[in-house]
């Protein structure tokens, strides 16, 4: 799984921001409406509890991770703050066995859409080529078509009916980090990096349970356009 560290990220962040002195371009201000069209890699940074009995000790869970297509839009207050969220199609995760039963392959998937409003505060004038921002935003994690797979059931119901499970679905908070350039009047090109705080709790159709830590971070790379 991918590794960001954010005391990285802030500094690459105040590093572009130095450019800022050199050119300049029209960039996001009071009143003005931008689009942009982006890829965005969503990596669950799990710590999985233990699948309760009568599963074998420290039965765990992994979750992979997906990228998928976005649309961001986002709207200036002022010259400084504004409000932002995305539309996206669902992320596409696997469910590993981890912990005593790492190595037993895909114990079945799920799909989830975390819709995030988020109020951002760019720094620097409007006419910044490069203009850092951060954010912090409200998500409600959404999951749907949970489905379980043979070595789940293998795993809670040997010899039963299939195992099925379903997850919470949660509200939380994203934290962000991002930085914009500003190609000309009208286009422009940003990298964000968003973290969630994120826990939720598994039910299996057997009457077991998993609490899981999955703490999401997204890479987000976009191109826009400003209205």
């Amino acid at each position: 799984m991918m590794k960001v560290r954010f005391n990285s990220v802030a500094k690459t962040l105040i590093a572009a921001a130095a450019l800022a002195c050199a050119a300049s371009a029209s960039a996001q201000s009071a009143g003005q409406w931008t689009a942009k069209f982006g890829f965005n890699q969503l990596t669950p940074k799990v710590e999985s509890g233990d699948i309760s009995a009568p599963a074998l000790p420290f039965t765990k869970g992994d979750v992979s991770r997906d990228i998928q297509p976005v649309i961001g839009i986002a709207y200036g207050i002022t010259d400084n703050i504004s409000l932002e969220t995305a539309l996206g199609t669902p992320y596409k995760h696997r469910i590993l066995g981890a912990g005593s039963i790492a190595g037993t392959g895909e114990l079945g998937t799920v799909e989830a859409l975390p819709p995030t409003v988020f109020a951002q505060y760019r720094f620097f004038s409007p006419n910044a080529t490069f203009r850092p921002f951060v954010g912090i935003g409200a998500t409600y994690a959404y999951f749907m078509k949970e489905r379980g797979s043979g070595k789940l059931t293998a795993l809670t119901n040997p010899g039963g009916a299939p195992t099925t499970f379903n997850i919470d679905n949660k509200f939380t908070y994203t934290g962000q980090l991002g930085v914009a350039m500003n190609f000309n009047e009208r286009w422009f090109a940003d990298v964000t990096v968003n973290k969630s705080r994120l826990r939720t709790d598994v039910h299996f159709s057997t009457g077991q349970n998993q609490h899981m830590k999955l703490d999401p971070v997204a890479v987000l790379l976009a191109v826009g356009y400003k209205f």
